[in-house]
């Protein structure tokens, strides 16, 4: 965020300070000699050290943790990840987190920015500053916790067997020897191939897909068996678009989700959770959880 503070000291020489956007301490700019008024040497020999106005400059600057605030906030997601994030018939990204986002940006006076990414790819985007954080029903696990600043959980989620209505896959005993999916560089693929059940299904390996939605529908022409999933995504498209498909009692694992930035980022993070509480706290959370649930408890509140 951009602050102006007060003149502190008469020009000096074409010397101006100023507080610099984003930063949390002035800094000093030299200006063409000609550009200063003639009595600006008299003034400066009246007027305090440079030392001491710069530190009083640094003082009345920006806080850190507003300084540390992006003026774009740009949200990094799979854009085929219903209801957390997708794309609509109007070719317009909605969902469960970007309602989440939009009032948190509000909140904290940031623009924000949906950018669809590859799944696969989201330690690049984020790394490399190209978005600020992923929020997309990242699920929380130890891996995660140590490459981003993981925030509390938002969420619960399980991930789950998805099947056709028909199919004589019961259970997940009866994975062995099927065409099994998930989307690639996922907490269902992870969940999957932990699973002892993996050595057993078709070739011995998931069969990997860049989304989920991509895969149910390869699920609906017989290119796949089944699908380990969100049960989040799972449940909502499958209702949404009543489709012919169930979920299996059987569960893989279960799980939170959580949004992630960027190592060290913990400014945002913690600006982003005191946001979100404060949302909770005026029911704008439970707007949201109603809206795409149909209940409004489905987002944890602290």
């Amino acid at each position: 965020m951009k602050k102006t503070i007060a003149l502190l000291a008469a020009l000096v020489m074409g010397a101006t300070l100023f507080a610099g956007c984003g930063g949390s301490t002035a800094a000093t700019s030299e200006a063409p000699a000609s550009s200063a008024p003639a009595a600006s040497s008299e003034a400066a020999s009246e007027a305090a050290p440079a030392g001491d106005a710069s530190s009083q400059a640094a003082s009345e600057a920006a806080p850190a943790g507003d300084a540390a605030l992006p003026e774009t906030f740009i949200l990094g997601l799979d854009a085929s990840f219903p209801p957390m994030g997708f794309t609509d018939e109007n070719n317009e990204i909605i969902g469960v987190d970007i309602d989440l986002a939009k009032a948190v940006c509000e909140k904290l006076g940031m623009t924000f920015e949906a950018k669809p990414i590859d799944w696969d790819a989201k330690d690049m985007e984020l790394s490399t500053g190209k978005i600020t954080c992923i929020w997309n029903g990242l699920t929380i696990t130890d891996e995660r916790v140590e490459t981003y600043e993981m925030s509390r959980p938002y969420m619960k989620n399980e991930q789950v067997i998805v099947v056709m209505n028909g199919s004589d896959i019961a259970s997940k005993a009866d994975l062995a020897g099927k065409i099994v999916a998930a989307q690639k560089d996922s907490s269902g693929l992870e969940a999957l191939m932990a699973d002892e059940i993996c050595a057993s299904i078709q070739d011995g390996t998931p069969k990997e897909y860049a989304d989920y939605v991509t895969a149910m529908g390869d699920l609906e022409l017989g290119r796949c068996d089944a699908i380990v999933m969100d049960s989040i995504v799972a449940d909502y498209y499958i209702t949404a678009n009543q489709k012919d498909m169930k979920v299996l009692e059987d569960k893989m694992a279960a799980e939170e989700y959580g949004i992630g930035f960027k190592k060290g980022d913990t400014a945002l993070m913690e600006a982003v959770e005191n946001a979100l509480s404060e949302l909770a706290a005026d029911g704008t959370v439970a707007e949201i959880s109603q809206k795409w649930f149909g209940r409004e408890d489905m987002i944890i509140t602290y």
